[in-house]
């Protein structure tokens, strides 16, 4: 995370990193400015020109991030074509003798841009930034107009499959934000723009980490562009919230006209607060550039120091052997694709942590800064992908496109403290011998002594075998080796192989794990059983981490269905499955920022359809349950069976008939009860209760946050009912609006809008209402 500033006067306002966005705007004459507003949008099935496209006169008003088109929940024909957008660029007196630039942090997927008619750039690759330097082609006595084109149409060269093949949709337009760059001529460059091989930006890097002593390794590159020389020196400091723990000046160094020149400080830091992801503890490092006396950049730094080490191919995290619990996701949300906030991807940082996970595969491409700085806060370790999925070409350009998205990656999120490997590689893609050595070639050559991770054995530092390959998965391995994925096509297509369109043996619907949360509790206890039952296979492997598939529902470009094998829906709602995984969470960790610590689940609706065979999930000693405030039993954790491995296996009680009313179980540790949880057999639904999806971020106005609002079908006495199919309507007053459809039916008694925030929170009022049901009204 990076903020590019003059003042520091304001870094003690974010020593609470949860008060602090990861690219906050900046208003100082000389820095990095959000430029998301303002913007003009069309689109177009067609290929068009700059003449034709400025002849348009049809704009709309937008604001990034941006989707070029609202989809439907599941999409089946996502748009591809041309997406165009346009703003006017007012130069302002103060920007006169600085370096001027903008910054797209993603944008689909081929993109030229054009300044008052004259073509700058055309940046091809859809998931990492790009910069576009304006200084030379603006114009002083008028406003400027800027021109962008978007094609997300299927390409060889970024590949991966054509979209109607695709296991997963790549969206389009302005997604990610744009920044306004302003620079003196002596400044600290862009670490992707800069373009050069470990280095660009500041790059921070730990040679000796113990928790006596770490040595923090600074190295900042610098570019001067002006005609003459200029003489500077860096000043390096490390604050612990608003405290500086250790600084240090570098020496006077000159870097010459039109050139460049980088300088390397060594912090030494004793008894540092280490980072995992039990203590995701944090710093902030200050980098200033000083010409002569006067401060002419500045740039903050958020680190975290640790060592990912690997001995007999077990992971150990500064020193402590670790075994890492955790998921694959995909970045989409419903409607809008890849266009979501900062605050929403924060949102699904802190429900993957919630869960029980310590990491995450980001599957299968480059996610947002924004996800991988709550990464960095919550304490989730990320392996980070390139772009890749059952598509490999011989294509000298191709392989290039991906030889460079390899290093712009590792040069974008290198300062991340949770990212533990670089998967450059072509996901379930047969790739060469020499083309897997040019790209660990490549994670070497950018950050000496990183991890590189691949699905083939050959070549990588860490291999990653998905459970339902079954390729060598028992085999054990010359090196470390991560489940990359589990828990969903084997319990559903069997032994297919890397083909989805060939399911052999395909599973019936009740065994599969792909199950939606309106499939009811049968079928949800299915999922939760067969996830079990493959985590604790996991065991049986010489792993030091699995990633479960997957986090949250999805779409996907060859499939006219949503994939359900999430834990959650695609609207962020768990599913049993999701219980299972927090009850294998350590009871005595505890968080401020997740939910966390003990906890206890009854997974069923106790209904006259229920199982008489009651399954609770919970990281407690013992469990009690109660009917109608009758003990039922009271229980250790079995473990006979398939859950001889697992840490907290699902306890199970069978009762003799069923009876309605409330079931009630209570979990203890060391004869304390630590935590509760009801479940009431419901009437007819009659109400309808409102509620807005914060997990841990408030809504957020001015930036476009986007929320999810549920509307819950309850009895008269407020218990939950669960019937599918029910239409509700949702009603929005005031700065917001519906993303979803007005109309949305119920699963599992749920109702699922998407709203987005406008540019202030007063007076935005809610409303949710369905035939024979009393409406509900919510005020933000």
């Amino acid at each position: 995370m990076i903020n590019k500033k003059i003042h520091i006067y304001t870094l003690a306002l974010c020593s609470l990193i949860a008060s602090c966005s990861p690219a906050p705007q900046h208003t100082s004459p000389v820095g990095d400015t959000l430029y998301d507003k303002d913007w003009q949008f069309f689109r177009s099935n067609n290929a068009l020109d700059l003449a034709t496209a400025q002849q348009q006169k049809e704009w709309e008003p937008v604001q990034i991030p941006h989707t070029p088109k609202i989809e439907p929940l599941v999409v089946n024909e996502q748009f591809q074509g041309d997406a165009w957008y346009k703003k006017t660029i007012a130069t302002e007196e103060s920007w006169k003798g600085k370096q001027i630039s903008l910054k797209f942090e993603a944008a689909m997927n081929v993109a030229e841009v054009w300044l008052n008619g004259e073509k700058l750039i055309t940046h091809v690759g859809g998931y990492l930034p790009f910069t576009v330097n304006l200084t030379e082609k603006l114009k002083w006595d008028t406003p400027n107009e800027l021109m962008v084109r978007l094609d997300n149409r299927d390409n060889p060269v970024t590949g991966p499959k054509p979209l109607k093949d695709l296991d997963f949709n790549t969206y389009g337009g302005i997604y990610r934000h744009v920044y306004l760059q302003v620079n003196n001529d002596l400044h600290i460059t862009d670490a992707v723009a800069a373009g050069k091989t470990a280095s660009g930006g500041i790059f921070v890097s730990y040679p000796q980490v113990t928790t006596e002593q770490a040595t923090i390794r600074i190295k900042t590159h610098l570019a001067n562009a002006h005609i003459d020389p200029k003489k500077f020196r860096v000043v390096q400091k490390l604050l612990a919230g608003d405290k500086v723990v250790v600084d240090q000046t570098g020496e006077l160094q000159t870097v010459n006209g039109k050139t460049d020149a980088e300088n390397t400080i060594d912090l030494v830091l004793a008894n540092p607060q280490l980072w995992s992801p039990k203590t995701p503890n944090l710093y902030h490092l200050v980098t200033r550039v000083y010409e002569g006396d006067s401060l002419v950049d500045e740039q903050t730094t958020r680190i975290g120091i640790r060592e990912f080490k690997w001995v007999k191919n077990q992971l150990l995290i500064n020193g402590e052997a670790t075994f890492l619990r955790g998921v694959n996701r995909h970045q989409e949300y419903p409607y809008v694709g890849y266009a979501t906030s900062d605050a929403a991807d924060y949102r699904d940082a802190v429900k993957i942590k919630s869960a029980g996970f310590d990491y995450v595969r980001l599957s299968h491409y480059p996610h947002s800064p924004a996800f991988m700085a709550a990464a960095d806060e919550l304490g989730l370790v990320l392996l980070d992908s390139i772009l890749g999925w059952q598509y490999f070409s011989e294509d000298p350009a191709f392989q290039a496109q991906i030889q460079q998205t390899c290093r712009d990656l590792i040069r974008r999120d290198r300062n991340h403290p949770s990212v533990m490997a670089w998967e450059c590689s072509l996901n379930e893609s047969w790739m060469t011998e020499p083309f897997i050595d040019s790209l660990t070639k490549i994670i070497d050559e950018e950050y000496p002594g990183a991890m590189s991770a691949g699905w083939q054995e050959y070549g990588y530092d860490i291999y990653l075998q998905a459970r339902q390959h079954r390729l060598e998965h028992y085999k054990e391995p010359s090196k470390p080796y991560i489940v990359s994925e589990y828990g969903d096509w084997e319990y559903y297509a069997m032994n297919a192989g890397l083909n989805q369109t060939e399911w052999a043996n395909l599973l019936q619907a009740d065994r599969s794990s792909r199950q939606l949360l309106s499939d009811g509790e049968t079928r949800l206890l299915q999922q939760a059983a067969n996830i079990q039952e493959a985590h604790n296979d996991n065991f049986n492997t010489p792993a030091f981490a699995d990633g479960y598939w997957v986090m949250f529902d999805y779409n996907r470009g060859y499939a006219p269905d949503l994939e359900s094998s999430g834990i959650m829906s695609i609207d962020r709602l768990p599913k049993y499955s999701y219980y299972f995984y927090q009850s294998q969470r350590d009871a005595s960790e505890v968080s401020d920022k997740f939910s966390s610590g003990p906890m206890v689940f009854i997974a069923s609706e106790w209904t006259e359809k229920s199982d008489t065979s009651v399954r609770v999930f919970s990281n407690a000693d013992e469990v009690e349950l109660l009917l109608n405030g009758k003990i039922i039993a009271k229980q250790t954790p079995d473990q006979n069976g398939n859950s001889k491995n697992l840490k907290n296996p699902p306890f199970s009680f069978a009762l003799e008939k069923y009876e309605a009313g409330e079931l009630k179980a209570i979990g203890y540790i060391n004869g304390k009860a630590v935590a509760e949880h009801k479940v009431i057999t419901a009437s007819v639904a009659t109400n309808i209760r409102l509620t807005v999806d914060t997990s841990g971020k408030a809504p957020q106005a001015g930036v476009k946050d986007i929320v999810f609002v549920y509307a819950q079908l309850v009895d008269s006495t407020g218990n939950l009912v669960r019937t599918n199919n029910i239409p509700v309507t949702f009603g929005i007053r005031g700065n917001a609006k519906l993303i979803s459809p007005v109309e949305v039916s119920t699963s599992s008694g749920i109702a699922s809008a998407l709203v987005e925030i406008g540019d202030s929170l007063d007076d935005i009022n809610i409303s949710a209402a369905s035939d024979n049901l009393a409406g509900a009204n919510l005020k933000l």
